[in-house]
């Protein structure tokens, strides 16, 4: 259990990253026989880094975290658009959307996006993280969860499926 070991401070993020990087290789291999098999997943997250960040390890962390634990996640990428969320929310129709941002700077681009998105917040539920972000942050946005890293972030993925 990476995520727990992680959260206990008994390893850190290089050893996360070769983790990660080893779970994505064989997750290339396990997927499509998990597709064939006919488990089903346990739902989809949307995930991306907003509009002028370009950072993206954390994302990725939490990507390939939340990915080991069964849900079928859609990354965006990073630098994504409001409407580029908005279009793929009704493409994809996701029960969770995580939002990341590194830069200070472009944290003001999580509250415009969840703006775009209060049409959706029915049936939607919106996460946020990245180092500059705080849960006192996430609740005078409008975010309905923060997670301080990748391990936290599952746990709040299975909370929202859970409810």
């Amino acid at each position: 259990m990476i995520g727990v070991r992680f959260k206990a401070d008994e390893i850190y993020v290089p050893e996360v990253l070769i983790a990660a990087r080893a779970m994505h290789a064989g997750m290339s291999v396990v997927k499509p026989l998990i597709v064939n098999s006919g488990i089903a997943e346990k739902g989809t997250v949307l995930m991306g880094t907003v509009k002028g960040d370009l950072h993206d390890i954390g994302k990725n962390l939490v990507t390939m975290m939340i990915e080991g634990a069964g849900y079928n996640v859609i990354d965006l990428g990073v630098d994504v658009t409001g409407d580029k969320f908005v279009a793929a929310v009704e493409e994809y129709k996701p029960q969770v959307l995580g939002m990341s941002a590194l830069l200070t700077t472009t944290m003001a681009q999580m509250k415009t996006n969840i703006e775009l998105l209060k049409p959706y917040q029915r049936s939607l539920k919106i996460m946020i993280g990245g180092a500059p972000v705080t849960q006192k942050f996430a609740d005078e946005i409008g975010a309905d969860g923060y997670a301080a890293d990748a391990a936290s972030a599952v746990d709040r993925v299975r909370e929202f499926f859970a409810n």
